[in-house]
């Protein structure tokens, strides 16, 4: 068979490599297996082309589709980014195409229940989208065996795929015509052939081409209903096309028809949206067409400034999550607006508030008001939040404040500043936590004062109650450990939210999540979980993912802590001071803590080798990402001392990642006998191998690690486990094949005698020597599989919460 016997991701990069090889098939999108996506962005981003289940066994198509519709119903990935035209399914076997469109339909059943587990075929629910499916798939699905239809599957990817774009649409609403303008002025705007600034003289704008753009249908043509006079509003038609001036008193000025210079790049951008508005939208549009007067949103320079993308989206959410009309039925103040970027895109004026600290920045919006931004300026005000009395804000937003009803109306709409005071005193930055806020709630504050956005908030909660509270910011409030108090305080709940990555914001730094939360303070509660989804540095939704609030004695540091021993000591486990995925640097396998100034850890011997191993690979396994970047390690469940292959396969990939040095002590961590490597004398400690062969007995004590397994008995490995042992040994053979060589090295001290180190005293990242590097490289590929093998288990025994 094609790729029969393979794991399901080599079976997915074999399928991508081999079919697929002018796409990309790299991209994540949640828990959809396999995804197909143009190579090249285009202006418009990149529309998916398809998404698909892949199983390594022989499966019937049926179940496999079905599986795919449940995990893309769970997610909702329709509702967060283009759906794509094909919808796929493969094995090791064939693989089979469905379009998207004839199978949409289903995620919008009544009374279904998404929440259940795809992969699980025995579910009422799995039944019953198999009914549906059955019927459709028999007529509208294109299936091809790998080898016997491989002409005919190359054709279809070439003259279907390949050419494929979705048919589903943004529809435009009330809520988004404003940022579709913006982009459409990107876009669009430059590829007509026109003098702005003689039409702008005869007071004819761009937004009056974009509304003679979205009043027309998907193929060009004017399309309002005779009863209506928007015909009679517009200044510009679209007709044959091109534009032509409606306006009566000059239209005889520019009485040629207006061309498109691309209109291939035309098309494109319009394929993304369904024209025109439905009627009830219409109206509004055509009313608030003040709202497309030039914004000329600029950067200050040195001013923060959320991006479009992520404004754009908040106000998304905020709309799927109060309503269509909720700017006309909610207040907003934006109480740390510096710009007023955030707010750009707003269609009720007399319902914005603006402030800002800086001065300069109320001229900046007050001169963007002149130039048609959306904002009164009796609205927009110099206000220090974290230090000046509410009496000094604007009567009518006062009568908000003060009024009951009316606060629980109030939505508090910001992306504070997120300076920040280190527990040392942060150059350039010393004393900026300083301030009234600050010494009125320092007690519930704590270190979290350090933080400018945390002082935001407990004024918003403690002094405006039961409002909304919608803003951006770190996710430490929801899992920092120094945040604790300060969640235990601001009782609220998340109602909605997404995260994005940090290094997109202007002037942010690092690669950490800043989520956008939409916080209900009516409802009191402390923060413990919530689910958040997660969009790409393009705006691409990926996924979703959980956010857990953890207490300080459920962190793993302090279940590690309970293995302290304190004799027989074989090296040193440094790095036991921090719990997420940041500090994992920090975490380090060395001779004696002597190596490193001021460590936080503990000894290991043959008392708490395994779960020090345990510890060391649930840390390292997986890869720091900025999604991870702040999820804490916690104490597992108790079902990982069952496990007597999870325990083998940590020890194993720990034995492999040391830092352990000969110069620094006796290696006791060499996981070979001197036969085996054909070593030039004898080790000075076989430790390592007599622990692994039962050789060392270790007494169970209560307070420490407690197992099922007969510790006199030698250790059964996994395969992957061995595959690593034999890569290994390969390259310690290698080693002890060369003269006079250090006999007790470590795999530390064998790389270093490859690959050398630069003038600055950094081992070198290659060598050289040829059969080295590809031995080095086997082993880690080996170490990369056994890897695999154990993360599951890491969410499985709960050390990180999925």
């Amino acid at each position: 068979m094609k790729y029969k016997n393979i794991r399901e991701e080599e079976l997915k990069n074999k399928v991508g490599a081999d079919w697929f090889k002018q796409f990309d098939t790299t991209e994540i999108l949640g828990n959809i297996d396999f995804t197909v996506f143009p190579k090249q962005d285009s202006l418009f981003g990149r529309t998916p082309l398809l998404w698909a289940e892949a199983k390594t066994g022989n499966f019937d198509i049926p179940t496999m589709f079905v599986q795919l519709i449940l995990t893309i119903g769970k997610a909702r990935t329709f509702d967060k980014t283009l759906p794509p035209a094909f919808l796929g399914a493969f094995d090791f076997k064939k693989i089979a195409f469905v379009d998207y469109v004839n199978i949409q339909d289903i995620f919008y059943l009544n009374d279904f229940n998404w929440n259940v587990t795809p992969s699980n075929h025995e579910t009422k629910e799995f039944q019953l989208i198999k009914e549906r499916v059955e019927s459709i798939l028999k007529t509208k699905t294109y299936v091809f065996d790998y080898q016997k239809d491989e002409k005919l599957l190359n054709t279809f990817i070439k003259n279907n795929v390949a050419k494929a774009t979705t048919k589903s649409k943004i529809k435009i609403d009330k809520n988004n015509f404003i940022p579709i303008y913006l982009r459409w002025v990107e876009i669009v705007k430059p590829i007509i052939e026109v003098n702005w600034e003689d039409l702008k003289k005869a007071n004819i704008f761009d937004s009056d081409f974009y509304l003679a753009d979205i009043f027309v249908d998907d193929k060009g043509t004017e399309t309002l209903d005779d009863d209506f006079t928007i015909r009679d509003g517009l200044f510009v038609a679209f007709q044959n096309q091109g534009y032509k001036i409606a306006k009566e008193n000059i239209k005889q000025m520019f009485d040629a028809t207006i061309n498109i210079r691309h209109k291939d790049a035309y098309s494109q951008f319009w394929k993304l949206y369904k024209r025109p508005p439905i009627k009830e939208f219409q109206d509004y549009i055509i009313e608030r067409r003040d709202l497309l007067a030039p914004q000329d949103i600029r950067e200050r320079k040195g001013a923060f400034f959320t991006p479009r993308i992520w404004v754009e989206l908040s106000q998304k959410y905020l709309t799927d999550y109060l309503g269509e009309d909720w700017q006309d039925d909610y207040y907003i103040w934006d109480c740390a607006a510096g710009t007023g970027n955030l707010l750009a895109g707003l269609t009720n004026k007399y319902n914005i508030y603006a402030s800002t600290l800086d001065q300069a920045d109320i001229n900046v919006m007050h001169e963007r008001i002149d130039h048609g931004a959306n904002l009164l300026k009796n609205h927009v005000f110099q206000f220090d939040f974290l230090n000046d009395d509410f009496t000094k804000l604007p009567q009518s937003l006062q009568e908000i404040i003060n009024d009951e009803e009316k606060r629980k109306k109030l939505i508090i709409y910001i992306n504070p500043p997120y300076a920040e005071v280190s527990s040392v005193g942060e150059k350039g930055k010393a004393g900026v936590n300083q301030s009234k806020t600050h010494t009125k709630y320092n007690e519930i504050l704590g270190t979290a004062g350090r933080e400018i956005y945390a002082q935001f908030l407990i004024r918003i909660y403690a002094e405006i109650p039961d409002v909304l509270i919608a803003e951006f910011s770190k996710l430490k409030l929801l899992q920092g450990s120094a945040f604790i108090s300060l969640r235990n305080f601001l009782k609220a709940k998340v109602e909605k939210m997404f995260i994005a990555p940090a290094y997109t914001f202007d002037n942010v730094k690092g690669k950490f999540p800043i989520g956008f939360k939409i916080w209900n303070t009516k409802i009191k509660e402390v923060f413990s979980s919530t689910s958040t989804d997660i969009y790409n540095e393009k705006g691409d939704f990926i996924g979703t993912k959980g956010l857990y609030s953890i207490g300080k004695s459920f962190y793993i540091n302090k279940w590690i802590s309970s293995f302290k021993v304190n004799d027989g000591f074989i090296g040193f486990l440094a790095g036991t001071n921090g719990n997420d995925f940041q500090q994992n640097g920090i975490v380090y396998i060395l001779n004696k803590k002597e190596q490193m100034a001021n460590p936080r850890g503990m000894w290991i011997s043959s008392l708490n080798l395994i779960p020090v191993s345990i510890y060391y690979s649930v840390r390292k396994c997986l890869d720091q990402t900025w999604i991870n970047d702040r999820d804490q390690f916690v104490v597992p469940n108790s079902n990982w001392n069952q496990d007597a292959e999870f325990h083998n396969d940590c020890l194993c990939y720990t034995i492999f990642n040391t830092n352990i040095q000969e110069q620094f002590g006796i290696n006791h961590w060499i996981p070979y006998t001197e036969q085996e490597v054909n070593a030039q004398n004898r080790f000075e400690s076989h430790f390592m191998t007599d622990f692994i062969n039962g050789k060392i007995k270790t007494e169970n004590k209560t307070n420490l690690f407690v197992t099922t397994e007969n510790q006199s008995l030698k250790r059964e490995f996994s395969a992957e486990a061995k595959d690593v042992f034999d890569a290994g040994r390969e390259l310690w053979q290698y080693y002890h094949s060369k003269p006079n060589v250090n006999v007790n090295a470590s795999l530390y001290d064998i790389r270093e005698y490859f690959q050398g180190r630069n003038d600055k005293g950094r081992m070198n990242s290659k060598s050289d020597d040829e059969t080295y590097m590809e031995l080095i490289s086997e082993l880690r590929n080996k170490l990369d599989f056994l890897a695999d093998k154990i993360k599951p288990k890491i969410y499985q025994y709960e050390f990180l919460k999925e």
